[in-house]
């Protein structure tokens, strides 16, 4: 690691001023900022500790989910009130790295990475949430602009996560077997707006809407209704792990058990 200072703020103000020094970074849960510390990916100049802030939390709210941004994954797997309400949640926590992962990465850590290879950005983006911040209220189509990259400026913390409560919804993932991230991962959910399709691991700009889906499933909410529905090679990645062709067609296989999953 390189030399940097740590702050443990009070307050989430004092946090946000504290984020004002455009060399400083904010600290969740670590589960990606420590390994990167720790390889000199990273020099900043100070870490700012956002727990103990208050952000933690999950209830429902009308028709919506709403978690705290430092909510760790472990909490969201074990909520009796999102099992309840967005059983596909609890699913998508449950199944996020490890047990030690799970203890120590959170929600609002993992949306503002934006991993490419990250569950929870499908889930907010498939949910339609908002991502609601120090600043404002960020709508999921807004937030996602690319690998590792989001609507958020430096100074500007998440602070929790809306999601509308869907009629039925499900994930599926095809995890690397070493570190668990998605290598292909589809989150299907049908609401009263209609059918939304999201997809990661495999894009070559992220997490994704797969609109061809949605609108064949908008016709007939089945598996078979998609088994035809083609991923163009030219949009997935391609690395050591998988090729574009079979993260191509992995997309088709998550995608159909995602809609089996949805009963």
């Amino acid at each position: 690691m390189y030399e940097f200072e740590y702050q443990k703020p009070g307050s989430v103000a004092d946090a946000v001023k504290a984020l004002g020094d455009p060399d400083a970074k904010a600290l969740a849960g670590g589960m990606t900022f420590i390994p990167v510390l720790k390889q000199r990916l990273a020099k900043p100049s100070a870490v700012v500790d956002l727990a103990g802030l208050g952000l933690t939390g999950i209830r429902r709210e009308g028709d919506a989910i709403v978690i705290g941004a430092m909510t760790t994954h472990r909490e969201v797997a074990n909520s009796a009130e999102v099992a309840r309400a967005i059983p596909a949640l609890v699913y998508l926590a449950s199944h996020i790295g490890d047990r030690q992962v799970r203890y120590r990465g959170t929600i609002g850590g993992s949306l503002a990475n934006n991993d490419p290879s990250a569950c929870y950005p499908a889930a907010v983006l498939a949910l339609g949430a908002t991502i609601k911040t120090t600043k404002r209220s960020i709508k999921a189509a807004d937030y996602f602009q690319g690998m590792f990259t989001t609507a958020l400026e430096p100074d500007e913390l998440i602070t929790e996560v809306s999601f509308p409560i869907p009629e039925k919804a499900a994930y599926e993932k095809f995890p690397n077997p070493a570190s668990r991230y998605a290598m292909v991962g589809v989150f299907v959910a049908r609401t009263a707006q209609g059918v939304r399709v999201a997809v990661t691991g495999a894009g070559t700009d992220g997490v994704f809407r797969h609109t061809a889906m949605e609108a064949a499933l908008g016709k007939s909410f089945s598996a078979d209704a998609i088994k035809d529905v083609t991923t163009p090679e030219s949009t997935m990645s391609s690395d050591i792990h998988a090729s574009a062709a079979y993260r191509a067609h992995l997309v088709g296989v998550m995608a159909r058990r995602a809609v089996a999953a949805c009963g």
